[in-house]
């Protein structure tokens, strides 16, 4: 998944994005056959004035009771309106949702918004309003908000941001969802929001609170060692299949870190796509785990970063 481009698929559905236009193709998909787009371009030709008269359109036209994923872009300018209005909407369609099973919360391309633009809010009342939701993806760390929660059917839970909040960090792993499958989380950087510290990791690390996790995305940090380094240690690695540390600053000290810990020989996929290895490092990874069966993911090395006398390292998606 990336911010440069629109998904195709979603939750295992191709994409259909809702017209903006009332002349609307006849007929329409199955409300169940795609995965529903909706976005407002406040500078679009489309007839809607607001992100609400598209979505007075789209309940109107769609058996909502058939709805199985639905995707939210752009509702209006993202850096001056929050995602309190979508969740607001769809949260107040409940009974009408009685399908829903996916929902993507901000699927906006970097060429509409840079990712530290959008406005999001508290996306918990979607947990609450869906016991049933199985997979939730978040774009964007501005304004996120989520609280501790407990749901017994979330199997996929996705936070995309270029920095996410310690308070989101501490609410989604002090979570209990017993159910949950695959965590993904760009932590990003504290210039654009992330002011989360290692021992907020605490809760998925442990293992105790994600009985079921098989995989774990821990990435685009610039704390990526000491990320390696705990990961290293963490019970939670010995139940996974997969394991991404990719799009951080790993260098050669957390690299060294996830050699030297405990086995990953169980895992079918490591993946450190975007890293400042030497490549001594990187061949060693790559080596010793792919002798064991381990598909490394590994790219080449980063450059990194020089102005005047300061060379840096950087996370892949920040501003």
């Amino acid at each position: 998944m990336s911010v440069h481009e629109f998904i195709e698929e979603f939750d295992g559905l191709p994409v259909f994005t809702f017209p903006e236009s009332a002349e609307a193709p006849d007929p329409l998909p199955a409300a169940g056959a795609v995965a529903w787009r909706l976005a407002h371009d406040p500078y679009g030709d489309g007839e809607d004035s607001s992100f609400e008269e598209l979505w007075k359109r789209f309940v109107k036209a769609v058996d909502l009771s058939g709805v199985r994923a639905l995707i939210v872009g752009q509702w209006g300018e993202a850096y001056d309106n929050t995602s309190e209005v979508v969740v607001s909407a769809i949260v107040a369609a409940q009974d009408r949702f009685t399908s829903l099973r996916a929902v993507f919360l901000g699927e906006i391309a970097q060429e509409e918004s840079e990712i530290s633009w959008i406005q999001q809010s508290d996306v918990s009342p979607l947990l609450t309003a869906f016991p049933a939701l199985e997979v939730l993806t978040v774009r964007g760390g501005t304004e996120l908000e989520f609280p501790a929660v407990r749901h017994e059917a979330l199997r996929e839970l996705r936070l995309e941001s270029g920095g996410l909040p310690a308070e989101v960090v501490r609410g989604v792993c002090g979570s209990d969802l017993p159910a949950l499958e695959s965590l993904v989380l760009w932590l990003g950087v504290p210039e654009y929001g992330g002011d989360y510290e290692i021992g907020d990791l605490t809760g998925v690390l442990s293992g105790a609170r994600f009985p079921r996790l098989r995989h774990l995305g821990l990435q685009n940090s610039e704390i990526q060692d000491e990320i390696a380094t705990a990961v290293a240690a963490a019970p939670v690695v010995a139940g996974l299949e997969s394991l991404d540390l990719s799009m951080g600053t790993l260098t050669d000290t957390g690299a060294e870190a996830l050699l030297v810990g405990q086995p990953l020989t169980h895992l079918k996929q490591l993946d450190l796509e975007h890293h400042f290895l030497t490549a001594a490092m990187a061949e060693r990874v790559r080596t010793t785990l792919t002798q064991q069966g381990v598909e490394v993911v590994i790219g080449e090395s980063e450059t990194m970063g020089q102005y005047e006398d300061r060379v840096w390292r950087y996370a892949a998606v920040t501003e």
